[in-house]
């Protein structure tokens, strides 16, 4: 991810602590193929000081058929998202059997 939206090093730190290696890459393409789950989330415009930088960043990495076709990713993936989505995910995905994320929002609780 850009260094916007990267972890924060305490939280690679925490992770790394119990063992688990965390890898940052710019490009979904990079990854997608040896990915199980892939849990999206929307870049929060609330947590930008400048309306400008969050333009610039809110659809850098958009989910597509095409990143998901034959070749690119597993089976198996599992695509997660919190929901609502504002962007982040075309939504000709919900078709894919990979798309977890209304089954998901079944499953959560209702507040």
């Amino acid at each position: 991810s850009p260094p916007q939206l990267q972890m924060p090093d305490e939280v690679v730190a925490e992770v790394a602590s119990h063992g688990t290696v965390a890898t940052a890459h710019d490009s979904l393409e990079d990854v997608i193929g040896e990915t199980d789950v892939l849990y999206v989330t929307r870049v929060q415009k609330e947590r930008f000081s400048d309306p400008e930088e969050y333009e610039a960043l809110k659809l850098r990495y958009v989910v597509t058929p095409e990143s998901l076709a034959e070749g690119n990713a597993k089976s198996s993936l599992v695509i997660m998202h919190p929901l609502p989505r504002v962007g982040e995910i075309d939504p000709r995905v919900d078709e894919d059997p990979r798309a977890a994320y209304f089954r998901q929002m079944e499953n959560g609780m209702f507040v």
